[in-house]
């Protein structure tokens, strides 16, 4: 699977977490019940500040086996205190760009990024969703390096 390094500027997401992890078997109905809860309890609308429109899902304080999981979007400034703001740090990433289905390219991408021998740093990785056109999505997954 092919990726670029990349240098990213510190960024903020603000949205809705949980903890979860990959041998947790309702992992995946953790993260789908933070999407739904961001877009159908329109969390995401009230979210002030947005860089972009693009959703972000953040996986970071990693410790043992799990993880928090963080949906929304970057903002220039976290104002709503009700909702979970997120660092996203400074530094190097790989990212890997895909394109397709949304519910198979992000799900097999990651399947590849945790075969790899990347020299991960653990801080921060994340997927922006560029568009939501669902059968043709167009997503970046960045993986935080040392």
């Amino acid at each position: 699977m092919k990726y670029e390094i990349v240098h990213l500027e510190q960024k903020t997401v603000v949205g809705v977490s949980a903890i979860t992890g990959n041998t947790d078997p309702n992992m995946g109905e953790i993260i789908q019940g933070l999407w739904d809860k961001l877009y159908q309890s329109g969390i995401n609308v009230s979210i002030e500040n947005k860089i972009n429109q693009y959703a972000i899902g953040l996986y970071s304080d990693y410790s043992n086996d799990q993880y928090c999981v963080t949906v929304g979007n970057e903002v220039s400034k976290a104002v709503n205190d009700e909702l979970t703001t997120k660092t996203i740090p400074a530094g190097k990433y790989a990212k890997f760009s895909v394109h397709g289905p949304m519910g198979t390219v992000v799900a097999e991408a990651w399947g590849e990024i945790w075969k790899m021998d990347l020299d991960r740093s653990f801080t921060g990785d994340f997927e922006e969703y560029l568009n939501n056109d669902w059968e043709n999505t167009d997503v970046d997954i960045y993986i935080a390096l040392k």
